[in-house]
This record gives C-alpha cells, structure tokens and sequence, in this order.
C-alpha cells in the first residue's frame, strides 16, 4: 500500500497508497511524558495519532496504510496475517479453506457467527458481491488488479459493453451463505494470505445501495469488525468504540480509541509528551535521537521501499534518469535527516523479502553513496536534458528535508528543481494515474500487501492502478504475468530478478529511484507498548491490544 509518511500508510500518515510511511519533520519540543498514566485518555480508552485524514473508508477505493489500519480494525478479514517473518494466513470469518484442482481452485467455509453492524449475518454472498463490485469498472478501483489472479476478473474489469455477461464469468462464487469458492488462473502460493488485504474485505450491500458514495460516513456506515466507528470529524479525529455484539468481543480489552489526525511531526510529539496521546508515529527526524533514549520510543521492522518516482513521459531520457539516481547519497539521508536506522535501498524489491538473494540487482544506479561524477557523465549525454522540474510531495514530516538535500544535489547536475507540497489526498488526485502533467517527479513509499516480490514488481504493468509513473513495457507486463502462472518458488524469483532487472538493473528504466527501505518508529505509551505491535506490513491488531498500569 502507498505510504504517506515515512511508514506506508497507516499510523504516521502515510505504508499506500498505500499508498501507507515513515514520519518526517523538523525539530521538536514539548512537555514530559506522564508514563505513570494507565493511558492517556484513563480506564480502557485510548488514543492514537492516525497522522492524516484516511483518503477512503472503502475497502474498495482503500489504496493507503491510514484508511487500511482503520479498516482492518472495524472489518472482519477471512484471514489474518500470523506472527513474522512469514506472516502466514491464519483462520478469522473463515473458520478454514481447501485447495483443490492444483491450487487453482481455493474453498473458504465461513463461520456461522458472522454478524454486520446492521444485524445481518455475514455471508459469502457478501464476498462475492464485495470483490465483483471492487473489480468493476464502474467502480474505476486503483487496487482492482488485485484481483486479477481470479478467472475472469481482468477481462471483468476492462470491460466497455456487455458487461453483465463478464460478472457472471468472474471465478468468486457464493455455494452456499457459508461457502466461498474462488477460480484462480494459476495457483498462486501467496493467494490465501492475499486475501488479508483491505481490498478483499466484504462491505454491506444495504448501506452502500442505500447511501452510495456517504455510505462510509459514520451516521451511515455498516461494519462487521471488532470495533465501530464512533465519530468521524474530517481532517480532525475518527474515533473508534467496542462492539460488544462482535463474535469475540468477550476477548477484546479496550474499549474505544479515540484518533487525531495530527500529520506535523513536532506537533505530534508535543502532544504525546504532555500526554494527549498514546501512541504516535510522526516523529520528526531531527528529534530521533534524543527519542531513542526514551522507553517510550520504539522501532519496527518493515517490508517496504521509500522511493522517488519519475514521469518517464517528462523526463523521457533514460541516461538523465539514471544520473538523477546516482546523484542521490542514501546513506547520507539516512544519517542525517531520516535517522531511523533505515538501510539504503539497492534496488526495488526489500531486503528481507523471500527469495530476495536471488532477486536483488544491487543496482549500479542506486548505490548507498553518490556517484556525482559518473552522475555528470552520465548527464552530459543528455541531448536535450529537462532542467527544470517539478518534485512533488506530501505533507507529512520528513518529505521536505530529504528534497531539499536531493534538490541539491540535483543543482550539480544542471537541474532546477522545484519542489511542490501538498496534503495526502490531493496528492494521491495528483499523481492518478496517469500522473498530472505538471508532476515531472514525486516522492511516495510502498509497503506490502503481502510477503512475496510481485506485489512490489507488479506495481509497474502498464495498467496497475499504483503506476504513477508513465512507465510502460509489454515485455515487463508478459513476465509478470508469467510469474503469476509460476507456483515453483526458485522459478518465480528467477523471473522477479527479471523485473528488477528491467526496473533498476544495468539496463534498467529507472522509472523509480530507490532511496531506503523501511523501518517504522513511534512513541507509545509504557501502558499499551507491551500489547502494542507493528508487523512487517504496518499492521496493528487493536484487539490485541491492552491498557495495564505501569
């Protein structure tokens, strides 16, 4: 998912999107921290700074770790995502599932104590009509290729006429309200943990016919989930409450969780540290390591990649594409201005991914240190070089530093760099796609989905709904798709070398320009952190969490 802050999208603003990121800012001051406090709002509440406004409450139109962290906490996911590093799927509304016919054809049997906001049973026919309306094209969703594994669905979602007949030959079917069979094209190994994404998550067919674009507001919106939405005041708070008609309420121990949405990082911290919030993520750089010697301050691993992209349409030389790549010092950003001990990112694909030895390309374009002089030389090749450009950002902490050091460092290159800042949502309108035509370069992160190299690389066909870049190469699009019909895993990655190869190899594209790979940081108050977890995908279980006096 797109990140917005230095984590994807979730908590800090940002793992996409995500886009859901990391968090960025300048420096900070603020009160102390009352660690002696249950929590800071008393007795089972607490609150959290969800770091910016959640672009979409759909799991349909849900493309960022903000909206994602929400939904994953009000809705009820077939499957969740186990314990690290694999993160393998793990029964929820499905009580189990079967693979038959090769893996090509997956069973999930749901339990029977499902329940909607509204008093309804949960059903299987709630997923497939949910998956089939995420996947039509009138509903145009950055995240249908999701689905595009599933018999029928691509051709569904392209579709111009006749539509009707396609939706029958999509393979997501109903067999009973219990039963959910889906028809994948090939097995896919990743496919049952796939489905813990937002985007497979099912939505209530009444509260959407009945309110159609409102119905996620919280006068309107059904959920089946651990917890409700309380409130919801724009760009201000979403706060979420118990529901004690959940199937497992009797193990869920907060009772509400109240949100700001406080995208300042030095905002964040002052607010934390007089004790307004539980637990943040916006943490400015410049204050990390002051941070780092608290108790409260705490540091996840990540499977995801903070990254530049270029408008190859704009900036259509792939020579002054690779010199604004090795221009750009990574170690330096990290030590200097991200200072979450971060690890340059060589390539596209995160280390800790599996299979990632033989998919890394440790790409000569994005070596830690800058390469300025090859930079030049390479730059001088340039028969018609774009000089000034336009870099676009979002507005969570940290964004502005790190372009402003690589504004400069681009000044050495001959390049005007004009530097574009905007709030989450308008960003994300900004960049499509296809891109703004005013957008030459941005700024964005990509945090997984789930653990296997084709929901990075598969970003970059020609139709993904996260390409944002104007990069397109039919050879790219045929070896994903051979690498969807792949199940063998060392074959698989052979073909993901490929793609990277392609993306930032010797003779890669450089649509993208890799700067590090993720870690989160955050502040949490000592009464929730030990209850309190991130996983590798910037996922947080509210259910598991609990408030113990410390």
């Amino acid at each position: 998912m797109s990140s917005s802050g230095t984590r994807k999208f979730g908590w800090g603003a940002g793992l996409t999107a995500l886009l859901i990121a990391l968090a960025f800012a300048a420096a900070s001051c603020g009160g102390s921290s009352d660690s002696g406090s249950k929590s800071s709002s008393g007795g089972d509440t607490i609150t959290v700074n969800w770091g910016t406004e959640p672009p979409s409450l759909d799991p349909g139109l849900a493309t960022d770790t903000t909206s994602a962290n929400i939904l994953q906490n009000i809705m009820d996911p077939l499957v969740k995502l186990g314990d690290p590093p694999d993160l393998k799927p793990i029964p929820n509304l499905a009580e189990s599932w079967t693979k038959t016919d090769g893996g090509k054809t997956v069973t999930f049997k749901l339990r029977s104590d499902g329940k909607w906001t509204n008093g309804d049973p949960v059903t299987a026919n709630d997923f497939e009509y949910s998956w089939k309306r995420t996947i039509s094209p009138e509903l145009a969703a950055d995240y249908a290729y999701q689905f595009f594994g599933i018999v029928g669905a691509q051709e569904y979602n392209s579709c111009k006429s006749n539509c009707d007949a396609l939706k029958d030959k999509v393979g997501v079917k109903a067999l009973d309200a219990h039963t959910l069979q889906v028809k994948l094209t090939s097995a896919q190994p990743w496919f049952v943990q796939q489905v813990a994404h937002t985007s497979f998550l099912a939505v209530n067919k009444k509260a959407v016919e009945q309110f159609g674009d409102k119905w996620t507001e919280a006068k309107n919106i059904v959920t089946d989930g651990p917890f409700k939405l309380a409130s919801w005041q724009h760009d201000s708070r979403i706060d979420l409450v118990k529901w004690d008609q959940w199937r497992n309420a009797k193990d869920v121990s907060l009772q509400r969780v109240n949100g700001r949405m406080i995208s300042d990082g030095t905002t964040a911290v002052q607010a934390f540290e007089a004790g307004e919030v539980d637990v943040t993520a916006s943490l400015p750089p410049d204050d990390i390591p002051r941070l780092k010697d608290t108790p409260e301050y705490d540091r996840y691993d990540a499977l995801g990649t903070y990254y530049y992209g270029l408008n190859v349409k704009n900036i259509p030389d792939v020579k002054q594409r690779r010199a604004m790549a090795l221009a750009v010092d990574r170690q330096t950003i990290i030590d200097n201005i991200a200072q979450a001990d971060q690890i340059p990112a060589t390539g596209f694909v995160p280390k800790g991914m599996p299979g990632y030895v033989r998919i890394h390309t440790d790409s000569e374009w994005a070596e830690p240190t800058a390469n300025m002089e090859k930079a030049k030389e390479l730059m001088a090749k340039v028969k018609n070089p774009k000089t000034n450009i336009s870099l676009l950002l979002n507005d969570s902490p940290g964004h502005r530093e790190i372009a402003v050091a690589i504004q400069a460092a681009w000044k050495e290159l001959g390049i005007t760099t004009k530097i574009k800042q905007q709030e989450w949502a308008q960003f994300l309108e900004f960049l499509g796609p296809p891109p703004d035509k005013s957008v030459d370069t941005y700024r964005l992160g990509w945090i997984g989905d789930y653990v296997d190299a084709i929901n990075f690389l598969e970003l970059w066909t020609c139709d993904s709904g996260n390409n944002n870049s104007n990069f397109c190469d039919p050879e790219y699009d045929k070896l994903v798709a051979k690498a969807r019909q792949t199940e063998d895993n060392g074959a698989r990655y052979q073909i993901y070398k490929q793609l990277e190869d392609i993306l930032v190899g010797p003779d890669g594209a450089l649509p993208i320009i890799p700067i590090y790979w993720y870690t989160y940081v955050q502040q949490e108050r000592p009464s929730v952190q030990d209850t309190w977890n991130l996983n590798l995908l910037d996922q947080t279980d509210l259910t598991k969490v609990q408030v113990v006096d410390k």
